[in-house]
């Protein structure tokens, strides 16, 4: 840290696509669930992955030209498998390309997929630095990593720091880890983040890596948080969890989207279905990791039912894509502002061809912003 930069509290008002802050010992703790809702389940990925500030940045006004901000992040580990990258924080200027930082050290959350263990390690804070800013009165965004739990600890500029008012559209989407920004490199880069930016609307982010599960508190949290528009994207979790059949799956779909009509009564709301994913179009779950792919050094996945169940009511992606497409016609009926997108118009056959899922189930950074793009012409 320089002796000319200033220390500016890190409010509220400064921090954006956030459902909840929590004060910490040493800061403040972006949640994008409530704590209510994260009351209602023991579950180390959904803690994991609601803690992990995807869409989540700080926008201020300033004419700062350093700008510095503290943070513990917390990276994870998995048993097996090559260390990840640091995660990275983007600074925005005017909406500008961004420009990029890490931060190490920190804390590390050992994770044994075998096992379903969870591991956490104490760490230190550190610092991402951002230099030679525009001498000029500008709108800053900080991005911060959507892939590792971030607690804020402190901001400092060399100029004062102002809120920015919120004028934007508001955009509330709940997907899974797709929509988390699983294999994205950079916050900005996750598929709902280019869509956001391109549309002009600020995003609230609740996609959640592995826990896109029709949760009745994630509708609960949706009815409660303001919105313009709002999408829900369902089906890959569903299946690679093997966590119900047709007949429960129709059954909390409705409940699903009544939760979010009764506090939001008019809002636009579209259900989108999964995209291509070849283990599971028509092979039901549960999903597990691939022995062979882990001898290598590398994670992938492999669908392990029979597509003998589906006629049982086990779920594929060919059986859920059916069923919400019926759903939302029936809906839609009462519902005009109710509408449905096969989420193969983001991603299908012919885009696997050229740009293959890495893992057999998450997209590469070129695939996110080409969801993205296709998503900011046919969501909006």
């Amino acid at each position: 840290m320089t002796d000319h930069l200033r220390g500016t509290p890190i409010t509220p008002d400064l921090v954006r696509g956030a459902i909840e802050l929590e004060e910490t010992a040493t800061g403040l703790q972006p949640h994008r669930l409530p704590a209510w809702a994260r009351a209602q389940v023991a579950d180390g990925q959904l803690a994991m992955a609601e803690s992990q500030p995807s869409g989540v940045r700080l926008v201020l006004r300033t004419t700062a030209t350093v700008v510095e901000l503290d943070t513990i992040p917390t990276k994870r580990a998995y048993a097996g498998v090559p260390p990840r990258p640091d995660g990275v924080y983007e600074l925005l200027v005017d909406g500008e390309p961004p420009v990029s930082a890490t931060v190490p050290g920190g804390r590390t959350l050992v994770i044994d997929m075998a096992a379903g263990s969870f591991d956490l390690q104490p760490g230190e804070p550190g610092t991402a630095r951002f230099a030679g800013l525009p001498d000029r009165d500008k709108v800053v965004e900080i991005w911060l990593p959507h892939d590792e739990t971030t607690e804020l600890v402190a901001l400092r500029a060399d100029a004062a720091v102002a809120p920015v008012p919120a004028d934007r559209p508001v955009w509330l989407h709940h997907g899974s880890s797709i929509s988390h920004g699983s294999n994205a490199t950079t916050p900005t880069g996750t598929w709902p983040a280019v869509a956001a930016r391109l549309a002009g609307v600020d995003l609230v982010n609740l996609g959640f890596g592995g826990s896109a599960l029709l949760d009745p508190f994630t509708a609960r949290t949706m009815r409660d948080a303001p919105a313009d528009l709002i999408s829900v994207k369902i089906g890959i979790n569903l299946v690679n969890a093997d966590l119900m059949r047709l007949r429960a799956f129709t059954a909390a779909v409705h409940g699903f989207l009544d939760t979010i009509r009764e506090g939001h009564p008019a809002t636009p709301l579209l259900v989108i279905s999964a995209i291509h994913c070849p283990i599971h179009e028509d092979t039901p779950g549960p999903a597990a990791m691939d022995p062979a792919a882990m001898a290598e050094g590398r994670l992938a996945f492999r669908a392990t039912g029979d597509p003998a169940e589906v006629a049982a009511g086990k779920l594929t992606l060919g059986v859920i894509r059916t069923e919400l497409a019926r759903i939302v016609a029936q809906r839609a009926a009462a519902d005009p502002q109710l509408r449905y997108l096969d989420g193969r118009e983001l991603y299908g056959p012919a885009d696997h061809d050229e740009l293959p899922l890495l893992d057999q189930l998450h997209p590469d950074a070129a695939t996110h912003r080409l969801m993205g793009e296709r998503f900011a012409k046919l969501g909006f």
